[in-house]
């Protein structure tokens, strides 16, 4: 295939994280952000997103040879309003390409008609020096000075020189900062470069006008930007440890995509113990980043496609335990979390003292507690570390990771956690990060059910569906999550992103949550029993967006 060649300014496609091909377009990077060893790769902006990113060039595509066929591919709402932003660029662009192509005629014209008239100008300025130097020639010599003094004066500036003078520049041609239309870092990007990020609560945006940038772009990105409810920003390269008010610790990771390469992995040894939807996009970018793995699996076929990719072979999680210096693990609930420590050839048995255990499955705070108990009695070290994401984020490296326990071997998982997600979150003693997922959770499971239940409210009483996702889509509520789950509902595909099961699971630990503290839950409440109707439709294995079927059946 013939390589195409690309360069500074111009419009591209590029795949970013969780998203699929996007526009954008090839600008310089801001000067402390370096550029990654390999590869060549160029620092690219995307329309409709406040993402930047080093793309290599092998992932690049020319945007207008390959308009036609992203566009086919892509239907998503936000997709194509990163493709309008594209096209108005383009059209301001073009606009002022014209507009100063006719200027500088118009500058022409005038200048040569300028020139013209000073020439006139001066022949007669000279004609009448003549005469009156003639009328003059028998008066004294100061008479002959002063003539003399003002014809010069008058001379030695035409008419286009004193109009020059007077204007404060050159009429349809812009100033020098108009004449590169490269796009800059926004301001909030300049913010995130130079100064501390605390807690990830941004500053409120200052509409102040960036230089060389077209207007609609920056405004769009604006739009994302200007509060403060953006929790990373995938430029920054560095490890970022933000302390909040609360005591609680983040670091701030960047998107896997934007540093391909540039993460340096740690030189413990890694185990990993499950690999489901999440823990297989985990492990794979692990391997990617250049991580020691060692995996096992309570299906042992599931090993084989990472152990060419590079991961040894644990037999069981005693063995990866005995045998690496940190070992993670990600399971489906609680009895699952118990089996694997406490049961035969379990965890607990290759703990010995200053071996590091994570768990990363979403349990609830009891049985995480008793987890940390066992394992620190045994001399070990451990950390609670549930993920917040579905298998597509997990495969972009893209999840959030809740973390609680041993402080310090949350500091020394920092490149895996780099490696797997794109901001994690320290949250202090054992229990907290559990329960804080468990909120989060019951708080996606219930606006799933919300979503599902207003696309068949929708349905029963005439309404488009698609019409009523366009419009939500055109809202606050716009998001990837709301999009992605409307379009399976709409095109009936419900391949697990994120079981159905867990998702219920989940409200159903939440439920208790609530319970043990005498708070009231009803909305979740509501929504669990929506999703044990699914269930018991045997949706059990689809995508969380299947209790959809629980309101038409």
């Amino acid at each position: 295939m013939a390589t195409v060649s690309l360069r500074l300014g111009d419009l591209v496609w590029g795949k970013l994280g969780r998203y699929p091909p996007w526009p954008g377009k090839i600008v310089n990077p801001p000067k402390d952000l370096k550029k990654p060893r390999g590869k060549k790769c160029f620092f690219v902006k995307f329309f409709g997103t406040e993402d930047h990113a080093w793309i290599k060039v092998e992932q690049l595509k020319p945007y207008h040879a390959h308009k036609e066929e992203m566009i086919k591919i892509n239907k998503g709402k936000r997709f194509q309003q990163a493709v309008d932003a594209v096209e108005e660029f383009l059209r301001k662009t073009k606009g002022k390409d014209q507009g100063s192509s006719h200027n500088s005629s118009e500058e022409k014209n005038r200048r040569n008609s300028s020139e013209e008239r000073g020439k006139q100008s001066a022949g007669e300025e000279k004609r009448k020096a003549s005469l009156s130097e003639g009328k003059l020639k028998k008066g004294t010599g100061e008479g002959k000075k002063r003539v003399s003094s003002v014809s010069s004066e008058r001379g030695s500036k035409s008419p286009l020189k004193r109009a020059q003078d007077q204007s404060p520049r050159k009429r349809g041609r812009p100033p020098k900062d108009e004449k590169d239309l490269t796009i800059p870092e926004s301001s909030t990007v300049k913010r995130v470069m130079t100064g501390t990020v605390a807690g990830f609560k941004w500053p409120p945006s200052v509409s102040e006008p960036v230089k060389d940038s077209d207007p609609h772009f920056h405004h769009f990105l604006l739009s994302q930007t200007e509060k403060p409810a953006v929790c990373y920003q995938a430029i920054t390269k560095k490890l970022k440890v933000c302390e909040e008010e609360t005591g609680s610790t983040s670091i701030q990771a960047a998107d896997s995509t934007a540093v391909n390469g540039s993460i340096t992995p740690t030189d413990k040894k890694i185990g990993f113990l499950g690999l489901g939807l999440m823990g297989s996009g985990i492990v794979s970018n692990l391997l990617k980043m250049g991580h020691t793995v060692t995996v096992w699996n309570r299906t042992a076929e599931k090993c084989d496609l990472f152990i060419q990719e590079g991961a040894r072979l644990g037999r069981t999680p005693a063995e990866v335990v005995s045998t690496c210096d940190i070992t993670f693990a990600c399971v489906s609930d609680p009895k699952a979390a118990k089996d694997l420590v406490l049961g035969p050839s379990g965890v607990l048995q290759g703990i010995r003292p200053g071996k590091c255990y994570v768990d990363m499955s979403t349990v609830d705070a009891d049985t995480v507690t008793e987890l940390a108990q066992v394992i620190v009695s045994r001399g070990g070290r451990f950390l609670e570390a549930p993920v917040s994401g579905n298998q597509q984020l997990s495969n972009d490296g893209m999840l959030v990771i809740l973390a609680a326990g041993d402080r310090g071997l949350y500091e020394d998982c920092s490149s895996c956690f780099q490696a797997m997600g794109k901001t994690s979150f320290f949250l202090g003693e054992v229990g907290n990060a559990a329960k804080m997922m468990l909120i989060v959770n019951m708080v996606q499971g219930s606006f799933m059910a919300t979503i599902a239940e207003g696309l068949t409210l929708a349905q029963v009483t005439g309404q488009s569906q698609q019409t009523l996702l366009d419009i939500l889509n055109q809202g606050q509520l716009a998001s990837i999550f709301l999009d992605q789950k409307c379009q399976n509902i709409l095109q009936g595909n419900f391949k697990p992103d994120f079981y159905l099961k867990y998702i219920q699971k989940d409200l159903r630990l939440a439920i208790a949550l609530g319970d043990s503290v005498n708070h009231p839950t009803p909305m979740a409440a509501a929504a669990n029993e929506v999703y044990k109707r699914a269930k018991a439709l045997d949706q059990s294995d689809n995508d969380m967006s299947a209790v959809y079927r629980a309101y038409i059946h």
